[in-house]
């Protein structure tokens, strides 16, 4: 195909299955912003939810931020699983072809395209697609949901409804409170 003068190889053929990876911890309506999006992308859609080993362990464990997840999505092409491992290790296994990253802030640019430098490098064959967040949801992010509630703050404007409540007593127990 010839482009403004231009050859380019159109390589491009559908992409059927996207992994939407994350720490989840817990779930905001940033990350279903993004999870909803994608799975209008894409055939099928993992939301993984995934160990980072440069967080202090979450506050949820991961089995909690699986069910919270599966509670809050009900779109028939999207399942949730868990991986520990490389990230592009889980894409090949599953055969995924792309990995969707939501993108609040140019801050979170730097850190995302170093990820995704690394991960083509190990993996040429899963391309990383950088989604911007919807504007309403720039501003949240779990640790932010987390400080709130801490405080007695109202999260219902971050969270679904389905996991509020877990949400706000897990952590008045882990301050002590009941």
């Amino acid at each position: 195909m010839t482009v403004s003068g231009l050859t380019v190889k159109n390589n491009m053929k559908k992409q059927h299955l996207a992994i939407c990876p994350g720490s989840f911890d817990p779930v905001t309506y940033g990350h279903l912003d993004i999870i909803n999006r994608t799975a209008g992308l894409f055939d099928k859609v993992i939301v993984l939810v995934s160990f980072n080993a440069l967080k202090n362990g979450g506050t949820f464990t991961i089995d909690e931020r699986v069910d919270f997840i599966r509670r809050c999505i009900s779109l028939p092409n999207v399942e949730v699983d868990r991986h520990d491992g490389l990230l592009v290790d889980y894409a090949r296994a599953v055969g995924a072809s792309a990995i969707v990253k939501g993108l609040r802030a140019v801050s979170d640019y730097e850190d995302e395209f170093q990820q995704a430098l690394i991960n083509k490098q190990l993996a040429p064959e899963v391309d990383t697609i950088f989604m911007a967040t919807n504007s309403e949801y720039m501003y949240l992010s779990s640790s932010a949901v987390r400080q709130v509630c801490f405080f007695g703050g109202d999260i219902s404007a971050f969270v679904p409804p389905q996991i509020e409540a877990d949400i706000i007593a897990k952590i008045k127990h882990q301050k002590g409170e009941r």
